[in-house]
């Protein structure tokens, strides 16, 4: 099983720690592309900071972000389950995980990100900024950079895939019709009087606790179908959309408004 998560914007800089190892991160067929987009994000924030800032897609008020990202070689790394602290890495709470599923976390989940490709939860990064809908001006799109290479890494990988990315991180890479029988995209959706409609504020938080509820169940789903026994039986209202011939299920988690 292979859980897609996106990262956060917000990240816990470590205090302590080794130094980045880029050969040392998980999918090592990535190193390579890593070392570019590293090389050409250091190229870009060395220079003028409020063009940096720009091309980054930071505010004013966040120019001290790009001498961080100067800094990487250099600061100390976390696993990056704690580096990155946004909502949905709030709601899974993984220090509140037992050891058992905290092995699960480590060995299901890939979290996608503009720097690095993919990482596990356990694989040790910095703080950084860097967004995955970036164009970098020395390289180019983020998405048109990563996407053939992530999509390869994630086709490899065997079992289920549980995609739960938001747009610009899918982007990186896209499942390709070949997945389809043994992938989902997650959709969160909250019904009112019996209409439903996308979820913003809740769906980040609702994701987090679906891994969660992954992680901290003993049963393993093969099926897309013991998939939605396992999230049913853990308190979720889940179902899949009826998918056209070729594409990404949509498996729909429902809140009730």
């Amino acid at each position: 099983m292979l859980i897609l998560l996106p990262p956060s914007e917000g990240k816990s800089a470590p205090q302590s720690g080794p130094v980045l190892d880029l050969a040392a991160l998980s999918f090592p067929e990535l190193t390579g592309i890593r070392e570019q987009v590293r090389t050409a994000l250091l190229d870009l924030c060395s220079g003028p900071a409020p063009e940096a800032a720009t091309a980054l897609g930071l505010g004013p008020t966040q120019l001290g972000e790009v001498g961080a990202n100067t800094r990487l070689a250099d600061e100390p790394c976390a696993p990056a389950i704690e580096v990155y602290t946004g909502v949905l890495y709030e709601a899974l709470d993984v220090g509140s995980l037992t050891a058992a599923a905290r092995r699960r976390l480590d060995a299901s989940v890939a979290i996608a990100s503009g720097l690095w490709g993919l990482v596990r939860p356990g694989d040790p990064i910095p703080s950084y900024r860097l967004s995955g809908g970036v164009t970098l001006p020395a390289l180019g799109r983020l998405s048109t950079i990563w996407r053939d290479a992530v999509s390869t890494v994630i086709g490899e990988q065997e079992g289920l895939i549980i995609d739960m990315r938001s747009g610009a991180y899918v982007d990186l890479g896209p499942l390709d019709d070949a997945m389809a029988d043994r992938a989902v995209t997650v959709r969160v959706l909250t019904e009112r009087a019996g209409k439903r409609s996308v979820v913003s504020h809740h769906n980040k938080s609702t994701k987090g606790l679906l891994v969660r509820s992954l992680v901290t169940s003993r049963r393993r789903p093969t099926r897309i179908a013991d998939l939605l026994d396992v999230l049913a039986d853990a308190g979720h209202q889940v179902e899949l959309s009826p998918p056209k011939k070729g594409d990404i299920q949509i498996l729909d988690v429902v809140l009730q408004g």
